[in-house]
């Protein structure tokens, strides 16, 4: 059963974290200014701009900022000030008893899938696979955070995956994010995706090889059993790569009809400019023939 967190107001506190990489200075006062356009008071971690290698800090050092903000009753709210590479490392210390004893929605995508996969793992809370940097992704994370009303996605038929369909509907918490992570979760704390739909979208960081790697490893982990229902995002970079014939959408279609689940393409969430946001936990509804993907509130 989904935990849904207060719905964040004008006047309340959030807080600003980098539990992976470091963002530039200008990003994190982008997201300032974005935040506090709504009304917001917002705070910055401690150790959002430190530097170890690609990280923001060391381990300690961010997950201390995490657990700080889960601890704190005045924070309503979280953002990664972007993802990158580090969450994976702390997201199995969390103080999960903090997080269900006063639950706050996390936003950020990417890396920070990491955290969302714990804190569904340990405590059934819904986050918020989104982003603040352009208009359109700060105006759908707005609505999300500040609106407790169902989020509809539609098939855009632009879409690199829209060409990826396979019929029917199917019911079940929307789990999921970054391939990539999904895949290096398996035996790592990936949560049970039995009776849930995934969502996936991944940027290309290599070849098509990538893409079939990650899904061959869940699917002989046996990590999709039970799974009612696939959701594809975008998947920057591929757009125009072929390799011997066959583009992205082909491996998506070859892996993904094995499930003989239904799977939507074309919904616009993910890596790239502007996407839309999306909660993660809530009971969602996906229609493969009809195009549309219906996702249950993030907040109450």
């Amino acid at each position: 059963m989904v935990v849904l967190p207060p719905r964040v107001r004008a006047g309340d506190r959030v807080r600003l974290v980098s539990p992976a990489s470091y963002p530039s200075e200008e990003l994190l006062a982008e997201s300032v200014r974005t935040l506090e356009s709504w009304g917001l008071v917002v705070e910055v971690g401690k150790h959002v701009l430190d530097r170890h290698g690609y990280m923001a800090g060391r381990d300690e050092d961010r997950l201390a900022d995490l657990n700080e903000a889960y601890r704190d009753p005045g924070i309503r709210a979280l953002f990664a000030t972007r993802g990158g590479a580090g969450a994976y490392r702390i997201a199995n210390d969390l103080d999960f008893d903090a997080v269900r004893a006063d639950p706050k929605p996390l936003v950020g995508l990417s890396d920070i899938t990491n955290l969302h996969l714990a804190l569904w793992r340990e405590c059934q809370v819904a986050g918020i696979h989104g982003f603040l940097a352009g208009d359109r992704s700060a105006a759908s994370t707005r609505a999300l955070l500040m609106e407790s009303k169902p989020t509809v996605l539609h098939r855009d038929s632009k879409a690199l995956t829209a060409a990826v369909r396979f019929g029917g509907v199917a019911t079940g918490h929307l789990v999921g994010g970054h391939l990539g992570t999904l895949a290096w979760s398996v035996g790592a704390g990936l949560p049970s995706l039995d009776g849930a739909i995934l969502f996936l979208e991944e940027p290309r960081a290599v070849g098509l090889g990538h893409v079939d790697r990650h899904l061959t490893q869940l699917m002989r982990s046996g990590s999709l059993r039970g799974l009612r229902g696939v959701a594809l995002g975008r998947f920057p970079g591929f757009e125009g790569y072929v390799d011997r014939d066959w583009d992205v959408v082909d491996v998506l279609r070859d892996r993904l009809e094995t499930l003989g689940v239904p799977v939507i393409g074309g919904i616009d969430v993910g890596h790239g400019d502007d996407p839309l946001s999306t909660p993660l936990g809530p009971i969602a509804e996906l229609d493969a023939e009809g195009g549309t993907f219906t996702i249950g509130p993030a907040v109450c």
